[in-house]
């Protein structure tokens, strides 16, 4: 028996869009921990299973638990994206879809450093490696190309955010003046909140889009995205994000604090988007 969705699969023209910080997984810790992953990973299966998005950004993920979020989702689903370290090793932020639904194109993977093409590379004053990855998509049932971009941002340097939401603003603004028609699509962890500089960065040029503000219907409660295991709280700081840019439009938004048996499969909360990208005005006309 499946467990119920807070959104599950939708149909065309429809996308479910989700990022979830997965939490890694840590070597040793007290039985009775809840960040056990021996613990937690049923019950990320279970919330995966039960939402079946369209595409997923995860951060944190490693090698392992790529595998069990795989399982998860289905034979269905495919992923692109490796590990932050020059060997390709330690957390992923792998972009998971649909392949029912999305066809990939093409993928990049960025540092977020001074010297992004360089693999395992860091500046900015981060201490950890960060990444970014790109996945260009065309939407088998409408055509439409999407174009996905998932990331996590450093936890303790500003300066570190700050610079790497320029940097992926540059990428967006890039492929939209590829792709002006292109659907655009950012998850992440960005370890900013919504009244921070670098969610101004992001957001104030209008080139993206926050779906919690966006959407026509907003199906939970502002939890917090970070519960640190505790019980979700209402009004609590988003840090993870949902970006989306124009001709998108977000029907409805939800803040995933599902509990199972009063445990949580993260220390983040997902959040989840239903998106309608809007065919071009020229579409379907000849030339």
């Amino acid at each position: 028996m499946t467990d119920a969705a807070l959104i599950g699969s939708v149909s065309a023209p429809d996308l479910h869009v989700m990022t979830y910080n997965i939490r890694r997984k840590l070597p040793t810790l007290r039985p009775d921990s809840p960040d056990r992953w021996d613990t937690r990973k049923r019950l990320l299966q279970r919330l995966l299973a039960a939402e079946q998005p369209t595409l997923l950004g995860a951060q944190e993920a490693l090698a392992e638990q790529i595998d069990v979020v795989a399982a998860a989702l289905g034979p269905h689903y495919s992923w692109v994206g490796h590990g932050r370290h020059a060997d390709r090793s330690d957390e992923h932020n792998p972009i998971f879809y649909d392949t029912r639904r999305l066809q990939l194109t093409d993928w990049r993977q960025w540092a977020l450093s001074s010297t992004p093409e360089a693999p395992g590379s860091r500046s900015w004053g981060n201490l950890v490696r960060r990444v970014a990855v790109s996945a260009d998509f065309i939407d088998t049932a409408t055509g439409i190309r999407v174009l996905a971009f998932n990331t996590h941002f450093d936890h303790l340097s500003w300066r570190s955010r700050l610079k790497a939401a320029t940097f992926l603003l540059d990428r967006v603004r890039t492929a939209r003046a590829a792709e002006p028609d292109a659907a655009v699509v950012v998850t992440g962890d960005f370890n900013a909140s919504a009244d921070s500089a670098v969610y101004r960065r992001l957001t104030e040029e209008g080139l993206l889009r926050d779906t919690w503000t966006a959407a026509t219907t907003q199906l939970t409660p502002q939890w917090g995205t970070i519960s640190h295991y505790k019980q979700r709280r209402r009004g609590g700081a988003r840090i993870d994000f949902v970006l989306v840019g124009p001709g998108i439009d977000v029907s409805s938004v939800g803040i995933n604090a599902a509990r199972y048996a009063g445990r949580a499969a993260s220390d983040h909360e997902p959040v989840q988007a239903v998106l309608r990208p809007m065919p071009s005005p020229t579409d379907g006309q000849s030339g």
